[in-house]
């Protein structure tokens, strides 16, 4: 049977099964009986992490949403989407601290690979988990809370444990967002003024093509409970109209203008009744620590000759340091360099060694979904413990593959 292709059409699964079943002892015999498996999420990676000879999905599993108002945290089944999350919390009064540009993605596939949205302050997607369930090779239920030695290994995965089944998030008390965007900003000007830029609101992305200072906005998406935002950004002058981006028109953007309104309507780039399904991209995204930013940025720039043909547009994004022992913000804040490639392999695949080569003194991660070259291991302090961790949960191999033979078991 075929499992079909990634949500970009750029990856065809190879696994010969996906299961789908409607409960978790369905599932725990399902995992149990496979030689290989691997959970796949909403097929938003670009590469072959998700594959393996069988893959499952939790999508038939109930959303089971719990609130609790007293510890401030919610329970819900790791399959969920973020929006469909998002729209639970807000109804009952409750919010996530951020969000990914995409709310279609699921729960547990962001948190398995680092997955973020922006914020100086604001750490990745993960950095909320402070519980977990999952599904080991011998069809065991594990739980990982913050008390244990091995939580900080067990929340950025990669799905090389087990099947996560549950997530547990902290939240806090809805808020509401504006968002601004601003044009023409002067490249010298970002550079400049960098950090004063990505620290004037609660979450704030800059979009360049490297090549032309008219086509680099900065999107602001401000608290109304903190400062109001400028009249304008270094010479950045705020757009009167809603503004598209690669993946969709700007009728598919969250309402700009600084329209204030629910922070789950506002925080993500897209709505969620946008179906980012068209696939005419490709994406690449290296985390650097935040003191190596514009450094590393002047380095990717003077390769823009290289990367401006093939590019839709790059996002520049932050977000805090953490604890998680495969984050790319481990034990460093970082910025984050993301591309949205046309739909070009032949031409984009080549020029990431390139670009790895040019960010590598400033101590480059990439993004464990995207397409890259090369892991640096020595880059991951923890790696070797999770490698430990894996081998003491799953110590035949069941949900290792190609991906994690080469990045993170290989050596």
């Amino acid at each position: 049977m075929s499992i079909g292709t990634n949500w970009a059409r750029h990856y065809e699964y190879t696994a010969g099964a996906l299961h789908a079943p409607r409960t978790v002892d369905e599932l725990r015999g399902i995992v149990a009986a496979a030689p290989r498996m691997r959970a796949l999420g909403t097929r938003h990676s670009f590469n072959d992490l998700a594959d393996s000879a069988e893959l499952v999905t939790l999508e038939g599993l109930e959303p089971g949403i719990l609130v609790d108002a007293e510890s401030e945290t919610v329970s819900f089944s790791a399959g969920v989407r973020y929006g469909d999350l998002a729209a639970e919390l807000e109804r009952a009064g409750w919010a996530l601290r951020n969000m990914a540009s995409l709310p279609h993605i699921s729960v547990g596939g962001a948190v398995a690979t680092g997955t973020h949205g922006s914020g100086d302050r604001n750490g990745t997607l993960a950095r909320a988990v402070s519980g977990i369930e999952l599904v080991t090779a011998d069809g065991d239920l594990v739980e990982f809370s913050p008390v244990d030695d091995e939580f900080d290994g067990a929340v950025v995965s990669l799905g090389a444990l087990g099947v996560v089944t549950r997530l547990t998030l902290d939240i806090e008390p809805s808020y509401l967002v504006r968002q601004d965007v601003y044009s023409g900003l002067a490249w010298p000007r970002l550079i400049e003024n960098y950090a004063a830029i990505t620290s004037r609101a609660y979450s704030v992305s800059i979009f360049t093509d490297w090549s032309d200072d008219s086509r680099t906005t900065v999107w602001l998406k401000t608290r109304m409970d903190e400062r109001m935002p400028p009249g304008e950004v270094y010479g950045a002058r705020p757009l009167p109209a809603e503004v598209g981006l690669a993946e969709g028109a700007a009728s598919s953007t969250t309402q700009q203008g600084g329209v204030p309104g629910p922070w789950n309507e506002r925080l993500p780039h897209f709505k969620m009744g946008f179906k980012p399904s068209n696939g005419d991209e490709l994406q690449t995204e290296y985390l650097v620590p935040r003191h190596h930013a514009v450094a590393a940025l002047e380095a990717v720039r003077a390769l823009r000759d290289r990367i401006t043909p093939h590019l839709h547009i790059t996002e520049l994004r932050t977000l805090a340091a953490d604890s998680l022992w495969l984050s790319g913000a481990y034990d460093t804040d970082a910025t984050a360099i993301h591309f949205t490639w046309k739909n070009e392999p032949d031409a984009v695949l080549p020029l990431l060694p390139v670009i790895e080569e040019a960010l590598a003194p400033f101590d480059a991660r990439p993004h464990w979904g995207k397409l890259f070259a090369s892991v640096r291991r020595e880059l991951y302090p923890r790696l070797d413990d999770f490698v430990a961790l894996a081998h003491e949960l799953d110590p035949a191999g069941k949900f290792r593959n190609a991906y994690l033979e080469r990045t993170v078991f290989a050596g």
